[in-house]
Protein backbone atom coordinates (compact mmCIF):
# COMPACT_ATOMS: atom_id res chain seq x y z
CA UNK A 1 0.00 0.00 0.00
CA UNK A 2 2.89 2.40 0.73
CA UNK A 3 4.10 1.95 -2.85
CA UNK A 4 0.67 2.82 -4.22
CA UNK A 5 0.51 5.91 -2.01
CA UNK A 6 3.95 6.94 -3.19
CA UNK A 7 2.90 6.69 -6.83
CA UNK A 8 -0.29 8.61 -6.07
CA UNK A 9 1.67 11.41 -4.38
CA UNK A 10 4.08 11.56 -7.30
CA UNK A 11 1.25 11.84 -9.84
CA UNK A 12 -0.56 14.48 -7.79
CA UNK A 13 2.59 16.59 -7.57
CA UNK A 14 3.15 16.35 -11.32
CA UNK A 15 -0.44 17.41 -12.04
CA UNK A 16 -0.68 20.37 -9.68
CA UNK A 17 2.82 21.55 -10.54
CA UNK A 18 1.68 22.10 -14.13
CA UNK A 19 -0.59 25.11 -13.70
CA UNK A 20 -1.50 25.20 -17.37
CA UNK A 21 -2.74 21.62 -17.16
CA UNK A 22 -4.85 22.54 -14.12
CA UNK A 23 -6.31 25.50 -16.02
CA UNK A 24 -7.21 23.45 -19.07
CA UNK A 25 -8.86 20.89 -16.80
CA UNK A 26 -11.33 23.63 -15.84
CA UNK A 27 -11.55 25.22 -19.28
CA UNK A 28 -14.79 23.54 -20.39
CA UNK A 29 -16.58 24.68 -17.26
CA UNK A 30 -15.16 28.19 -17.68
CA UNK A 31 -16.31 28.33 -21.32
CA UNK A 32 -19.80 27.22 -20.29
CA UNK A 33 -19.94 29.86 -17.56
CA UNK A 34 -18.83 32.61 -19.95
CA UNK A 35 -21.28 31.53 -22.65
CA UNK A 36 -24.03 31.46 -20.06
CA UNK A 37 -23.16 34.84 -18.56
CA UNK A 38 -22.80 36.55 -21.96
CA UNK A 39 -25.54 34.93 -24.05
CA UNK A 40 -27.42 31.93 -22.75
CA UNK A 41 -28.68 33.36 -19.46
CA UNK A 42 -30.69 36.15 -21.07
CA UNK A 43 -32.21 33.79 -23.61
CA UNK A 44 -33.32 31.32 -20.94
CA UNK A 45 -34.61 33.96 -18.53
CA UNK A 46 -36.56 35.81 -21.24
CA UNK A 47 -38.07 32.57 -22.51
CA UNK A 48 -39.20 31.49 -19.05
CA UNK A 49 -40.54 34.97 -18.25
CA UNK A 50 -42.95 34.54 -21.17
CA UNK A 51 -43.87 30.98 -20.22
CA UNK A 52 -44.21 31.69 -16.48
CA UNK A 53 -45.63 35.22 -16.17
CA UNK A 54 -46.38 34.76 -12.45
CA UNK A 55 -42.75 34.04 -11.57
CA UNK A 56 -40.47 36.88 -10.57
CA UNK A 57 -37.27 37.72 -12.39
CA UNK A 58 -35.26 36.66 -9.34
CA UNK A 59 -36.99 33.27 -9.15
CA UNK A 60 -36.40 32.61 -12.84
CA UNK A 61 -32.75 33.66 -12.64
CA UNK A 62 -32.20 31.41 -9.61
CA UNK A 63 -33.67 28.41 -11.42
CA UNK A 64 -31.65 28.97 -14.59
CA UNK A 65 -28.49 29.52 -12.53
CA UNK A 66 -28.99 26.31 -10.57
CA UNK A 67 -29.55 24.38 -13.81
CA UNK A 68 -26.44 25.83 -15.46
CA UNK A 69 -24.15 25.48 -12.44
CA UNK A 70 -24.98 21.79 -12.08
CA UNK A 71 -23.75 21.39 -15.65
CA UNK A 72 -20.45 23.06 -14.77
CA UNK A 73 -19.94 20.64 -11.87
CA UNK A 74 -20.66 17.73 -14.22
CA UNK A 75 -18.17 18.99 -16.82
CA UNK A 76 -15.50 19.35 -14.14
CA UNK A 77 -15.91 15.74 -13.00
CA UNK A 78 -14.95 14.69 -16.52
CA UNK A 79 -12.34 17.20 -17.64
CA UNK A 80 -10.34 17.24 -14.40
CA UNK A 81 -9.94 13.47 -14.52
CA UNK A 82 -8.85 13.71 -18.14
CA UNK A 83 -6.26 16.32 -17.20
CA UNK A 84 -4.86 14.13 -14.43
CA UNK A 85 -4.44 11.21 -16.82
CA UNK A 86 -1.96 13.23 -18.88
CA UNK A 87 0.69 11.86 -16.49
CA UNK A 88 -0.01 8.36 -17.77
CA UNK A 89 0.37 9.42 -21.39
CA UNK A 90 3.51 11.45 -20.65
CA UNK A 91 5.13 8.49 -18.88
CA UNK A 92 4.42 6.31 -21.86
CA UNK A 93 5.61 8.89 -24.41
CA UNK A 94 8.86 9.68 -22.57
CA UNK A 95 9.74 6.07 -21.85
CA UNK A 96 9.39 6.28 -18.07
CA UNK A 97 7.53 3.00 -18.20
CA UNK A 98 10.89 1.34 -18.88
CA UNK A 99 12.21 2.76 -15.60
CA UNK A 100 9.20 1.40 -13.73
CA UNK A 101 9.69 -2.04 -15.25
CA UNK A 102 13.19 -2.40 -13.85
CA UNK A 103 12.16 -1.05 -10.42
CA UNK A 104 10.89 -3.40 -7.70
CA UNK A 105 7.30 -2.25 -8.24
CA UNK A 106 4.43 -4.55 -9.05
CA UNK A 107 2.42 -3.65 -12.12
CA UNK A 108 -0.76 -3.73 -10.05
CA UNK A 109 0.65 -0.98 -7.83
CA UNK A 110 1.38 1.20 -10.85
CA UNK A 111 -2.10 0.70 -12.26
CA UNK A 112 -3.71 1.58 -8.93
CA UNK A 113 -1.44 4.60 -8.59
CA UNK A 114 -2.53 6.06 -11.92
CA UNK A 115 -6.24 5.37 -11.43
CA UNK A 116 -6.43 6.47 -7.78
CA UNK A 117 -4.46 9.69 -8.34
CA UNK A 118 -6.66 10.63 -11.30
CA UNK A 119 -9.85 10.08 -9.30
CA UNK A 120 -8.42 12.13 -6.41
CA UNK A 121 -7.63 15.01 -8.77
CA UNK A 122 -11.16 14.86 -10.18
CA UNK A 123 -12.60 14.87 -6.65
CA UNK A 124 -10.47 17.83 -5.53
CA UNK A 125 -11.21 19.98 -8.55
CA UNK A 126 -14.90 19.08 -8.62
CA UNK A 127 -15.24 19.77 -4.89
CA UNK A 128 -13.77 23.24 -5.37
CA UNK A 129 -16.24 23.96 -8.17
CA UNK A 130 -19.13 22.55 -6.11
CA UNK A 131 -18.28 24.88 -3.20
CA UNK A 132 -18.02 27.85 -5.56
CA UNK A 133 -21.37 27.10 -7.19
CA UNK A 134 -23.07 26.76 -3.80
CA UNK A 135 -21.58 30.10 -2.75
CA UNK A 136 -22.60 31.71 -6.04
CA UNK A 137 -26.23 30.65 -5.63
CA UNK A 138 -26.29 31.74 -2.00
CA UNK A 139 -24.56 35.11 -2.30
CA UNK A 140 -25.92 36.31 -5.66
CA UNK A 141 -29.31 34.59 -5.76
CA UNK A 142 -30.14 34.26 -2.07
CA UNK A 143 -30.62 30.50 -2.45
CA UNK A 144 -28.63 28.45 0.05
CA UNK A 145 -28.77 24.73 -0.59
CA UNK A 146 -29.77 22.66 2.46
CA UNK A 147 -27.13 20.39 3.99
CA UNK A 148 -28.99 17.27 2.83
CA UNK A 149 -29.10 18.60 -0.73
CA UNK A 150 -25.39 19.36 -0.64
CA UNK A 151 -24.70 15.83 0.63
CA UNK A 152 -26.72 14.30 -2.23
CA UNK A 153 -24.94 16.50 -4.77
CA UNK A 154 -21.55 15.52 -3.31
CA UNK A 155 -22.44 11.84 -3.50
CA UNK A 156 -23.44 12.15 -7.16
CA UNK A 157 -20.26 14.14 -7.84
CA UNK A 158 -18.10 11.37 -6.35
CA UNK A 159 -19.87 8.75 -8.45
CA UNK A 160 -19.41 10.82 -11.61
CA UNK A 161 -15.71 11.38 -10.87
CA UNK A 162 -15.12 7.65 -10.49
CA UNK A 163 -17.14 6.70 -13.57
CA UNK A 164 -15.84 9.29 -16.00
CA UNK A 165 -12.22 9.04 -14.87
CA UNK A 166 -12.33 5.28 -15.45
CA UNK A 167 -13.84 5.89 -18.88
CA UNK A 168 -11.20 8.51 -19.72
CA UNK A 169 -8.42 6.20 -18.52
CA UNK A 170 -9.56 3.55 -20.98
CA UNK A 171 -9.41 6.07 -23.82
CA UNK A 172 -6.04 7.42 -22.70
CA UNK A 173 -4.53 3.94 -22.69
CA UNK A 174 -4.75 3.87 -26.50
CA UNK A 175 -2.88 7.15 -27.01
CA UNK A 176 0.90 7.14 -27.46
CA UNK A 177 1.82 10.84 -27.53
CA UNK A 178 1.07 13.94 -25.50
CA UNK A 179 -0.11 15.72 -28.64
CA UNK A 180 -2.65 13.04 -29.41
CA UNK A 181 -3.87 13.15 -25.84
CA UNK A 182 -4.20 16.94 -25.89
CA UNK A 183 -6.31 16.68 -29.04
CA UNK A 184 -8.40 13.94 -27.42
CA UNK A 185 -9.00 16.06 -24.31
CA UNK A 186 -9.85 19.15 -26.36
CA UNK A 187 -12.35 17.39 -28.59
CA UNK A 188 -13.98 15.58 -25.69
CA UNK A 189 -14.23 18.72 -23.58
CA UNK A 190 -15.78 20.62 -26.51
CA UNK A 191 -18.51 18.14 -27.34
CA UNK A 192 -19.23 17.07 -23.78
CA UNK A 193 -21.27 20.17 -22.99
CA UNK A 194 -23.65 19.33 -25.82
CA UNK A 195 -23.74 15.61 -25.03
CA UNK A 196 -24.58 16.33 -21.37
CA UNK A 197 -27.18 18.94 -22.34
CA UNK A 198 -25.25 21.67 -20.53
CA UNK A 199 -25.03 24.30 -23.30
CA UNK A 200 -28.64 24.13 -24.41
CA UNK A 201 -31.63 22.37 -22.80
CA UNK A 202 -32.13 18.89 -24.14
CA UNK A 203 -35.80 19.67 -24.73
CA UNK A 204 -34.87 22.08 -27.53
CA UNK A 205 -33.31 19.25 -29.55
CA UNK A 206 -35.14 16.93 -31.97
CA UNK A 207 -36.70 13.91 -30.25
CA UNK A 208 -34.33 11.38 -31.81
CA UNK A 209 -31.23 13.39 -30.87
CA UNK A 210 -32.57 14.01 -27.37
CA UNK A 211 -33.27 10.30 -26.83
CA UNK A 212 -29.78 9.37 -28.00
CA UNK A 213 -28.15 11.90 -25.68
CA UNK A 214 -30.34 10.87 -22.75
CA UNK A 215 -29.21 7.27 -23.13
CA UNK A 216 -25.56 8.24 -22.53
CA UNK A 217 -24.03 8.20 -19.04
CA UNK A 218 -22.96 11.86 -19.30
CA UNK A 219 -26.55 13.06 -19.59
CA UNK A 220 -27.61 10.72 -16.80
CA UNK A 221 -24.89 12.05 -14.52
CA UNK A 222 -26.04 15.58 -15.34
CA UNK A 223 -29.62 14.59 -14.50
CA UNK A 224 -28.58 13.26 -11.10
CA UNK A 225 -26.81 16.56 -10.34
CA UNK A 226 -29.61 18.76 -11.65
CA UNK A 227 -32.22 17.19 -9.39
CA UNK A 228 -30.81 18.37 -6.05
CA UNK A 229 -29.54 21.65 -7.53
CA UNK A 230 -32.92 22.68 -8.96
CA UNK A 231 -35.27 21.09 -6.44
CA UNK A 232 -36.19 24.25 -4.51
CA UNK A 233 -35.67 26.75 -7.33
CA UNK A 234 -37.98 24.75 -9.62
CA UNK A 235 -40.65 24.67 -6.92
CA UNK A 236 -40.36 28.41 -6.45
CA UNK A 237 -40.43 29.34 -10.13
CA UNK A 238 -43.51 27.21 -10.87
CA UNK A 239 -45.40 28.20 -7.72
CA UNK A 240 -46.25 24.57 -7.02
CA UNK A 241 -47.93 24.06 -10.42
CA UNK A 242 -47.36 20.34 -11.06
CA UNK A 243 -47.97 20.56 -14.81
CA UNK A 244 -45.56 23.47 -15.28
CA UNK A 245 -42.95 21.71 -13.13
CA UNK A 246 -43.23 18.51 -15.17
CA UNK A 247 -42.82 20.43 -18.42
CA UNK A 248 -39.72 22.23 -17.17
CA UNK A 249 -38.23 19.04 -15.74
CA UNK A 250 -38.43 17.37 -19.13
CA UNK A 251 -37.30 20.40 -21.15
CA UNK A 252 -34.24 21.09 -18.97
CA UNK A 253 -33.15 17.47 -18.57
CA UNK A 254 -34.07 17.16 -14.90
CA UNK A 255 -36.13 14.17 -16.01
CA UNK A 256 -34.68 12.21 -18.92
CA UNK A 257 -36.70 10.34 -21.51
CA UNK A 258 -35.48 7.78 -24.01
CA UNK A 259 -38.34 7.66 -26.42
CA UNK A 260 -41.43 7.65 -24.22
CA UNK A 261 -39.73 5.90 -21.28
CA UNK A 262 -38.41 7.99 -18.41
CA UNK A 263 -34.95 7.11 -17.09
CA UNK A 264 -35.37 6.37 -13.34
CA UNK A 265 -32.81 7.52 -10.81
CA UNK A 266 -31.87 3.96 -9.82
CA UNK A 267 -31.07 3.11 -13.45
CA UNK A 268 -28.89 6.20 -13.91
CA UNK A 269 -27.00 5.34 -10.72
CA UNK A 270 -26.62 1.75 -11.92
CA UNK A 271 -25.27 2.89 -15.28
CA UNK A 272 -22.65 5.10 -13.64
CA UNK A 273 -21.64 2.31 -11.26
CA UNK A 274 -21.32 -0.08 -14.19
CA UNK A 275 -19.20 2.45 -16.11
CA UNK A 276 -16.97 3.01 -13.06
CA UNK A 277 -16.41 -0.68 -12.35
CA UNK A 278 -16.35 -1.93 -15.93
CA UNK A 279 -14.02 0.68 -17.38
CA UNK A 280 -11.78 0.62 -14.32
CA UNK A 281 -11.24 -3.08 -14.98
CA UNK A 282 -10.73 -2.51 -18.72
CA UNK A 283 -8.36 0.40 -18.06
CA UNK A 284 -6.36 -1.66 -15.57
CA UNK A 285 -5.99 -4.42 -18.14
CA UNK A 286 -4.88 -1.96 -20.82
CA UNK A 287 -2.32 -0.24 -18.56
CA UNK A 288 -0.92 -3.58 -17.42
CA UNK A 289 -0.50 -4.53 -21.08
CA UNK A 290 1.43 -1.30 -21.72
CA UNK A 291 3.84 -2.17 -18.93
CA UNK A 292 4.90 -5.46 -20.46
Amino acid sequence: MSIVLGIVRRNLRLFFRDRLNVFFSLLSGLILFLLYALFLARLQVDGLATTLPDATQAQIAAFVDSWMLSGIVLLTTVTSGIGALSTLVDDRATGRFADFLVAPIRRTHLVLGYLVSSVIVALIMSSVILVLTIGYLGVLRGFWMPVTTIAVSAGVMILCCAAFTALAAFGASFLRTSGAYSAFATVLGTILGFVAGAYIPVGSLPDGVASTINALPFAQGAMLLRRPFTDETLRAVTGGDAQAAESLRQFYGIDLYVGSAMVPVWLAVGVLLAVAIGFAALSAGRIRALLR
